[in-house]
């Protein structure tokens, strides 16, 4: 009996054990892949795709071929259409890199960036001049380039037809009036007061006169040697102060409307990195430059330690006046496609609609929109815009941009029945419209002016077209349909 009775026991323990193994194991792993299999079912896949390379597409999901990362499911709720653009998810934005900025509203300043020139100022000229012809009996150690002081002497000059001058003032300076006239012709032979006031201090004629600097500054001309003779007017020295600096700039003929008298200029020069000047335009030379198309514009800038010298070459800032307010988003966010600019703008519910844009200038990193379905304080993509791009590209959004260009700026249309409008709003009772998922209703919508639907009346069959804006649906324009 005990033979009998254990081999039956075994077999009872066998047996729990496979149904274990084979009843409850398999009820488990059912339950899991039902769960799986339903989670699927809740949303279609297309195909599955590398998002690295979204052009390929894969009947199965596995590793990807191209990057070591899985497959990623395109389900068929996300296919897009022309109003609300396309949908990725949370993980696919992620892996993409892609960054997001808010469109802004503002008024740009432009800037001009030109080269110019460090030159001397033509306003601090001092030039010394002979007004008598004479001999020169001493040049001092000078040469062009030197830095003088004012008073400086410059040179010793022999001047014979002064010599007689002085002896004849002297002689009659007893007599009041023939003085007066012997004083007033040694002024009119080139002699300065205080050249007179030392030879009546003297009170003997000098032949030799010293001509000294009439300025600080640098010399600019100076060809003076000993034993020289030198006639009357001719020029012994010129000298260029250096406190104000002129820097020369020309900008091209297209910027010159934009440049002021007065207008604010930073300028930086080579001979300093780092350093940043900052002066106005002083001067508008009202030519034009035929050969260079460009317009000339001076800056003076003071320069009290001399560190600028003539010839150095600067970068020069020229800021115009502010601009009119316009949308403005930073230039990266912009998509240059080859037919149209492009900004992805990031709606709700991970989803990009790309919207063409007709740009304005570009200062400092931000570009004016001058047209497009924006609005400020919209999330846009500022990094990523390419792989979204291709996207778009790959499921048809930008192609239906082409065929269907006014939905692409996000106007949308509809057909209805009049119920009644007036100079600000209409009534409609719509047929749907599935780009929007809206159902047919009788619903009111504010019109963008007067005469978007003065063309037509209650009663009337019409088509209509509207943008989505944050205070609600606006019409744009009404058309009557027969």
């Amino acid at each position: 009996m005990k033979k009998i009775i254990v081999p039956l026991f075994a077999g009872l323990l066998l047996g729990l054990a496979l149904a274990f193994l084979f009843g409850w194991r398999p009820a488990m792993q059912h339950t899991v892949e039902s769960a799986t299999t339903a989670e699927h079912a809740e949303r279609q896949i297309l195909y599955w795709y590398d998002p690295m390379k979204p052009e390929a597409h894969f009947e199965q999901p596995g590793k990807s071929p191209f990057m070591d990362m899985d497959l990623m499911p395109r389900y068929a709720d996300e296919n897009p259409n022309v109003a609300t653009g396309f949908a990725l998810s949370p993980a696919l934005t992620q892996n993409l890199g892609v960054k997001f900025g808010t469109v802004e509203k503002g008024a740009l300043r432009p800037a001009v960036e030109i080269s110019g020139s460090v030159g001397f100022d033509e306003h601090a000229v001092a030039v010394v001049q002979a007004r008598a012809g004479g001999i020169v009996e001493r040049a001092y150690p000078l040469a062009v380039g030197d830095m003088v002081a004012a008073g400086t002497p410059l040179a010793d000059v022999r001047v014979p037809e002064w010599y007689a001058a002085q002896g004849e003032y002297l002689a009659l300076r007893s007599e009041p009036q023939l003085a007066a006239a012997a004083r007033a012709r040694l002024l009119q032979l080139g002699m300065t007061a205080a050249q007179i006031a030392a030879l009546e201090k003297r009170g003997t004629p000098n032949a030799v006169v010293t001509f000294h600097a009439l300025r600080a500054g640098m010399l600019s001309e100076f060809d003076l040697r000993q034993g020289m003779t030198i006639d009357a007017g001719q020029t012994l020295a010129r000298i260029n102060g250096i406190d104000v600096v002129w820097i020369t700039a020309q900008a091209p003929e297209t910027e010159a409307a934009g440049l002021d008298m007065g207008g604010k200029a930073t300028l930086s020069f080579t001979a300093f990195p780092g350093q940043i000047f900052t002066g106005s335009v002083s001067a508008l030379i009202p030519e034009l430059n035929r050969d260079t198309r460009t317009l000339v514009a001076r800056i003076a800038l003071p320069n009290p330690n001399h560190k600028l010298r003539p010839g150095m070459a600067a970068q020069i800032r020229l800021e115009q006046p502010e601009g009119a307010e316009h949308l403005l988003v930073p230039t990266d966010a912009i998509l240059a496609t080859g037919k149209r600019h492009i900004v992805i703008a990031a709606a709700d519910g991970g989803r990009f609609v790309p919207v063409e844009v007709t740009t304005g200038r570009e200062v400092d990193g931000k570009t004016e929109i001058l047209s497009g379905a924006l609005n400020a304080g919209e999330r846009i993509v500022l990094s990523g815009q390419f792989m979204l791009d291709s996207e778009a590209s790959l499921r048809g959004v930008l192609a239906r941009m082409d065929d269907t260009k006014e939905s692409a700026l996000g106007l949308h249309q509809g057909v209805g029945t009049v119920k009644s409008v007036d100079t600000t709003e209409i009534v409609l009772a719509h047929d749907p419209i599935p780009e929007l998922r809206w159902p047919a209703m009788t619903m009111p919508f504010a019109l963008k002016n007067p005469e978007a639907g003065a063309n037509v009346a209650a009663g009337q069959k019409v088509r209509f077209y509207f943008v989505q804006r944050e205070e609600g649906a606006v019409v744009e324009r009404v058309e009557a349909l027969p």
